[in-house]
């Protein structure tokens, strides 16, 4: 399930290989990149990963996500037993980036 849309400004790109990301899902990613936002002057766009990895019995869910911002680029990944906690902690780690520049 491939995705793009345009949110408060934001290019968002959603990509998940062979899985569909329900509405619940994809409202914690738009809650993420509003709380994201607060900590970057500008951000053009998101690009959000979602992958399973079958040969994993733990921590098989795999969420990436790279912030466009001006200059370089911030970029984080984390792996988990389902969709909320990884990306929780991606959302954390952006937030950290963000804020040492």
């Amino acid at each position: 399930m491939n995705y793009t849309e345009n949110f408060e400004g934001i290019k968002i790109d959603v990509q998940a290989v062979d899985i569909s990301i329900s509405d619940d899902i994809q409202q914690h990613v738009r809650n993420s990149i509003s709380k994201l936002k607060r900590h970057a002057s500008k951000i053009d766009s998101v690009d959000v990963y979602f992958k399973e990895e079958a040969n994993h019995s733990t921590d098989a869910k795999k969420v990436s996500m790279r912030v466009g911002i001006p200059g370089n680029d911030v970029f984080a990944e984390d792996k988990g037993d389902n969709w909320y906690e990884p990306l929780k902690n991606v959302e954390e780690k952006l937030r950290r980036q963000l804020e040492k520049r």
